[in-house]
């Protein structure tokens, strides 16, 4: 049971948050105030946005429960995925579309390819953003009914009411410099259970003692590489070649809700330094969520579910007061990843499918009013599909395969298109629906292909490598780009001067 301080920390919390956003509302004046915030933020604000918005309490639970059943191989999600991957994007992807004048990277795409191009890829993070909002709605939810006893359907429309307020008035703006709270509450209360866990097991080099002890299954639980035969999802070949070349950075290179913070920079050195600064927070992550679930081993061993092993943590462990500021700092993991998807998007239906197909060369006013009742719609789609979580656990897991379907693809042609020249517009295209189609069936038939429960890592592998090849032999087989058609799009050449249209 909560304690009354525990009780007014999430409230106040809640509060806060909503009146911070409001608060954005009178920066608001245009389409790029709403969806690029004017180009006017600072570097350290959008660097710890990109941070917390892709750690969430369902991140919190998860990562912790596969450290608790596989010990700290997880870290590599973070420690040799995604900081690579946001170097990579800082110092070659991200100073081309900033520069570009880009809004979205299906622009991008368009721009370097054609219109088939930009719209497939601009649906398709639709629908998977649509998908993954009513999860973390039902996951809002089920936090909230956990922690406040409110039934489910009030704690999603208070969580639904809250950060639609602010990200339909504020904008990207109100999302970035609220995630900045959030991240900061975030590293506190995460912080605190790990350094109050590592006091009650005697340190580290005790912990480390005590599950060496405890069988054979625990032989490779400080191993952050594990063998190719590893009953864990991570052996070292799905982690280099499927995380580390493909997934990490499609996600970080290729994911808007991750690049259009990085657009929203008042200069291109701090469109750079967004996601190096991101990238030396990010190397605390797996300090804050796989701690915990190490040292549950000790603290709690015999769990029969791994993913309860940072409750029994924090209730067990932490004092009142603290336990409050902790779950404040996971329902800003969920706030920050709500805001974002429903931010970006909007993003994407307004530009890449709402003033292409739709209504060409309005009034800015007209597509700033079509991005906030496109966020308005978006909330209650999401409100309406959370319950689907209910009937599907594994919702959330087919999700980020669902991810697999297309990052590898998308990677592919990014890739390709920035550095090589020779590549065309049917190569890109043939890449991109062969490949999706290719990881699709991989998906479906995947005991006749793969050893492990979720072959994920090895889908986006493989879906790239086959993307990668049709885009070359394709591209070789048809007419080249002329030089002018790709001034600013490649690596070798000038960028486009900003707003240029394709």
């Amino acid at each position: 049971m909560l304690a009354g301080i525990d009780y007014f920390i999430v409230i106040a919390y809640i509060i806060g948050m909503l009146l911070l956003g409001l608060y954005f509302k009178k920066f608001v004046n245009s389409s790029e105030d709403y969806f690029l915030g004017g180009k006017s933020l600072p570097f350290w604000a959008i660097g710890m946005s990109i941070v917390v918005s892709d750690i969430g309490a369902l991140d919190f639970v998860g990562v912790s429960g596969q450290a608790y059943r596989y010990g700290i191989s997880v870290g590599n999600f973070d420690w040799v995925g995604s900081v690579p991957a946001m170097l990579l994007a800082a110092f070659i992807f991200i100073p081309y579309f900033w520069r570009g004048g880009m809004y979205t990277i299906p622009e991008y795409l368009g721009r370097r390819y054609n219109q088939k191009v930009r719209t497939i890829a601009s649906v398709t993070w639709i629908l998977f953003f649509a998908l993954d909002l009513g999860v973390l709605f039902w996951a809002s939810a089920v936090l909230l009914n956990v922690l406040m006893g409110w039934p489910i359907w009030i704690s999603i429309v208070a969580t639904a009411g809250v950060v639609g307020l602010y990200t339909y008035f504020g904008g990207i703006t109100a999302v970035i410099m609220t995630d900045v709270v959030q991240f900061i509450i975030m590293f506190i209360g995460g912080f605190a259970l790990v350094f109050l866990s590592l006091y009650e097991v005697g340190g580290w080099d005790n912990m480390v003692d005590k599950i060496a002890t405890m069988g054979p299954e625990y032989r490779n639980h400080f191993d952050i590489i594990q063998p190719q035969d590893t009953k864990s999802p991570f052996p070292w070949t799905g982690i280099l070649f499927g995380l580390t070349f493909v997934m990490a950075n499609a996600y970080m290179i290729g994911n808007q809700s991750i690049v259009q913070r990085c657009l929203t920079a008042k200069n291109e050195w701090h469109a750079k330094a967004s996601m190096i600064f991101g990238s030396a927070l990010k190397m605390f992550i797996p300090i804050l969520v796989l701690f915990p679930g190490l040292m549950a081993v000790v603290v709690h061993p015999g769990l029969e579910d791994g993913d309860q092993a940072l409750p029994m943590m924090i209730k067990s462990i932490l004092p009142p007061g603290l336990v409050g500021l902790m779950f404040a700092a996971f329902f800003a993991g969920l706030m920050s990843s709500v805001d974002s998807l429903l931010n970006s998007t909007a993003t994407l239906f307004t530009k890449d499918i709402y003033e292409p197909f739709i209504k060409k060369g309005a009034d800015d006013k007209h597509y700033l009013k079509v991005g906030q009742i496109t966020t308005l719609v978006l909330l209650l789609i999401g409100v309406a599909t959370s319950p689907i979580s209910s009937d599907f656990p594994g919702i959330y897991v087919a999700i980020q395969t669902f991810m697999s379907y297309f990052q590898g693809p998308i990677f592919a042609i990014l890739l390709l298109g920035i550095f090589w020249k020779r590549t065309t517009e049917w190569g890109g295209l043939s890449a991109l629906v062969i490949g999706i189609g290719f990881a699709i069936y991989l998906n479906v038939f995947k005991e006749q292909f793969f050893t492990i429960e979720d072959p994920f890592l090895y889908i986006s592998w493989w879906s790239f490598l086959l993307g990668f090849i049709i885009n070359v032999v394709v591209s070789l087989l048809t007419k080249k780009h002329t030089e002018e058609q790709l001034k600013g799009l490649v690596f070798s050449s000038k960028i486009l001067v900003e707003n240029k249209k394709l």
